[in-house]
């Protein structure tokens, strides 16, 4: 199995991995192979940027939109600090973040789309996670989603 070829065949490709936010370390790796990748939101370069609540400005789809969006740039800054996505042996744990509206409820839902997106990619060894879904009263810049990520590498 070769990560890029599943993402190409899925028709995605990694953005270039965001800018700091501020001062942290976008990925730190620690321990015995495992690294954690600091929460990355849904803005891409040439997409429209996502701002709101969901269950309030945006709908539920627009919250999954922006999660496949945060964990496309998780994957993007794993690959730019550790230069090959296929070194992952195991997504530990996803920890996913959504802004949104006190009478929205489906958090989980929203975060599934991120943890199918892996699973797509990587499998259900490798991509499945273990996961919490927060529902949050608001993240920074108003984004919509964030994602944080801890990873095993071969």
């Amino acid at each position: 199995m070769n990560v890029y070829e599943n993402l190409k065949k899925l028709g995605y490709s990694l953005p270039k991995a965001p800018a700091k936010g501020g001062l942290y370390a976008p990925i730190k790796e620690f321990g015995n192979n495992l690294a954690y990748v600091s929460g990355c939101g849904p803005q891409c370069v040439n997409k429209d940027v996502l701002t709101g609540k969901i269950g309030g400005e945006l709908t539920e789809i627009q919250g999954k939109e922006a999660a496949e969006r945060c964990i496309l740039n998780v994957l993007s800054v794993i690959d730019d600090k550790i230069g090959d996505l296929n070194k992952i042996k195991s997504f530990v744990k996803l920890l996913v973040f959504v802004s949104s509206e006190d009478n929205f409820f489906n958090q989980p839902q929203v975060a599934d789309t991120a943890s199918k997106l892996l699973k797509d990619i990587f499998g259900e060894e490798i991509g499945i996670s273990s996961r919490s879904a927060i529902g949050v009263n608001v993240l920074p810049g108003n984004i919509p989603v964030e994602i944080e990520a801890l990873i095993e590498l071969i």
